[in-house]
C-alpha cells in the first residue's frame, strides 16, 4: 500500500513540475514578444551593392567517351564456318576478310544461274531470227527477253552471295567481341559473328544548360581531357547540339575527339570538355536570389536611403552561375537586397545586416 501511494506522489510532483517549467517558458516569450512588439518592426535583410564585374563565361562539363562507330556484324548467308582470319583484339581495316563460310552450296547456285542465263541467251536468240520469220510473235519474243533479264538478275545475286562467303570488315576498327567459333552454322536471318569498334575517334557525350548551350556552334574547337590520363591534352570539336532539352532541362551536346596519343581513350571512359571563350566587357551582375520568386519575375527590391525596400522592375540579361547580368533598371552602385524578400512589400522598413 505505502508503494503505491509513493508512485502517486512523485507523478503528482513531476507533473505539477513540468507545469511550472512550461509556464514560466510561456512567460518569457511573452516579455520577448512584447519587446519586440514595442521596437521598430524592420524586417532583416542581406544586401549586396552593385557595381560591374568581369564576365567570365568559361564552363567545364563531364561525360563519358563512346566509340565513332560500333557495329554489331551479322551474317548474310547461311552455312557453315570454315576459317576464322581474326581474333579478339585484332584491329582490322574495311574490306579485310574476318571469316569464311563453306561456299559449296552457293557455288552451286552460282554455277545453275549462269547455266540458265546461257540457255536464256541461246533463246532469245533463236526467237529473235523466228521473228523476223514471222514464226513467233512479238509477244513471245518479249518474253524471251525477259527471261534473259530475270536470268542475269539471279546470277547477279547468286554471285553476290559467293563473295559474301568471305565475310568482310565493313569499318576500320577493333574486334572488340567474337562470336563465332570454326564449324558454327549461321543462318541468313543474322547470326551475330562479330561487334567491332572504330575508337581512332570517339565522341565525348556531355549535356549543358540553357545559358551554356547559348555561346556553343557546331565546330567549335574544345579542349579534352581524360580521367584516367590527366597529363594529355585532347582536342575535340563540337558536332552536335541538340535541338531540344532533355527531361532535367539541359542540352546534350556530341564532341569529335582525336584518340591520337600514346594513351588510347576507351570507350566508356569518363572524360571532360573545357569550353573557353574570349574575355567580356564588364557588366552589371546581381545573385540570382535577388529576384522576388524566381528570375522570370524580372521584379528586386532595391534599398533607399538605408532603411526602405523598394520594388524595382528589370531587365534581366544572361544566367551566369549563381548571377544574373542585368540589361536595364538598374544603375551601378545602387543595392539590392538579396535575402529576406519574402518578408517584404514595397516600401517596407528594413534593417541590412552586417
Amino acid at each position: 500500500m505505502k508503494r503505491v501511494i509513493i508512485t502517486v506522489l512523485i507523478i503528482i510532483v513531476t507533473i505539477g513540475a513540468i507545469a511550472w517549467v512550461l509556464s514560466n517558458n510561456k512567460k518569457k516569450n511573452a516579455a520577448k514578444t512584447a519587446i519586440v512588439a514595442q521596437g521598430s518592426g524592420a524586417v532583416s535583410v542581406r544586401t549586396s551593392v552593385i557595381k560591374r564585374e568581369p564576365i567570365n563565361l568559361d564552363f567545364s562539363a563531364n561525360g563519358t567517351f563512346a566509340a565513332n562507330q560500333e557495329l554489331n556484324f551479322l551474317s548474310e548467308n547461311a552455312g557453315r564456318v570454315t576459317k576464322i582470319y581474326v581474333d579478339e583484339g585484332a584491329r582490322v581495316s574495311k574490306g579485310q576478310i574476318l571469316a569464311r563460310i563453306d561456299a559449296e552450296i552457293i557455288n552451286t547456285d552460282k554455277e545453275t544461274a549462269q547455266a540458265t542465263l546461257q540457255n536464256a541467251i541461246r533463246d532469245e536468240a533463236r526467237y529473235s531470227s523466228s521473228f523476223k520469220t514471222g514464226g513467233v510473235t512479238q509477244q513471245q519474243l518479249d518474253q524471251a527477253k525477259l527471261a534473259v533479264e530475270n536470268a542475269r538478275l539471279r546470277l547477279q545475286s547468286a554471285q553476290r552471295k559467293v563473295s559474301d562467303a568471305n565475310i568482310k570488315s565493313p569499318i576500320n576498327g577493333i574486334v572488340n567481341k567474337r562470336y563465332i567459333e570454326v564449324g558454327a552454322f549461321v543462318t541468313a536471318q543474322g547470326t551475330q559473328l562479330f561487334e567491332l569498334v572504330d575508337v581512332s575517334k570517339l565522341k565525348l557525350k556531355v549535356s549543358v544548360n540553357e545559358s551554356q548551350v547559348a555561346n556553343l556552334n557546331i565546330g567549335d574547337q574544345v579542349q579534352i581531357k581524360s580521367n584516367v590520363f590527366p597529363a594529355d591534352d585532347y582536342q575535340g570539336k563540337v558536332t552536335f547540339i541538340a535541338a531540344k532539352a532533355d527531361n532535367s532541362l539541359n542540352f546534350p551536346i556530341e564532341l569529335q575527339v582525336e584518340n591520337n596519343k600514346k594513351n588510347t581513350i576507351k570507350a566508356g571512359m569518363y572524360g571532360t570538355a573545357i569550353f573557353k571563350f574570349p574575355k567580356q566587357n564588364p557588366a552589371l551582375t546581381i545573385p540570382r536570389g535577388s529576384f522576388v520568386g524566381s528570375v522570370s519575375s524580372n521584379q528586386i527590391f532595391v534599398l533607399e536611403n538605408g532603411k526602405t525596400a523598394r520594388i524595382r522592375k528589370v531587365v534581366p540579361g544572361r544566367i551566369l552561375g549563381e548571377n544574373v547580368e542585368i540589361v536595364d533598371g538598374l544603375k551601378e552602385g545602387e543595392t539590392v537586397i538579396t535575402s529576406g524578400q519574402i518578408n517584404l512589400v514595397d516600401g517596407s522598413e528594413v534593417t541590412p545586416v552586417k
